[in-house]
């Protein structure tokens, strides 16, 4: 069995958690997805319609700039890919560390963390950003 990584994108701690157990409970590598410019209460706004998230999903194709610690991804064999869920989608920050990488071959497992949105269009729109032949699938959705 090969390498295990747990990489996550948090903007409030949940998800943080939530990867934090899954890779005690895996015995998985961690990595945390950084935003270059992290996220204020304000730019979390959902409700605000000019905050930066609103934006960012208003608009696929942004990719947030991410603090790159080099996740060395040609190690493992497979990765955990937990993020919030954000307007029945992953942030596209996601997009952008997967754009980062090569995830040729590997087998990409997602998990969330939602107050109430489920997967909706989450792999569809992650697919976008990866070569063909990575398997993407969705392990399960946790509620905070």
């Amino acid at each position: 069995m090969g390498k295990t990584l747990v990489a996550f994108f948090s903007a409030s701690g949940v998800t943080k958690e939530a990867a934090e157990k899954l890779a005690a409970e895996k015995g998985a590598d961690i990595y945390e997805i950084k935003p270059l410019v992290p996220y204020t209460k304000a730019d979390l706004d959902w409700m605000n319609p000019k905050s930066r998230s609103s934006v960012e999903m208003k608009n696929k194709s942004m990719r947030p700039e991410i603090v790159d610690d080099d996740a060395h991804i040609e190690d493992y064999e497979t990765i955990y890919l937990g993020f919030p869920i954000w307007w029945y989608v992953a942030p596209t920050i996601v997009n952008t560390f997967l754009e980062k990488y090569d995830f040729s071959g590997k087998k990409i497992i997602l998990f969330a963390t939602s107050g109430s949105s489920g997967w909706g269009n989450t792999v569809k729109e992650l697919k976008v950003s990866v070569a063909e032949d990575t398997v993407i699938e969705e392990t399960r959705v946790t509620h905070r």
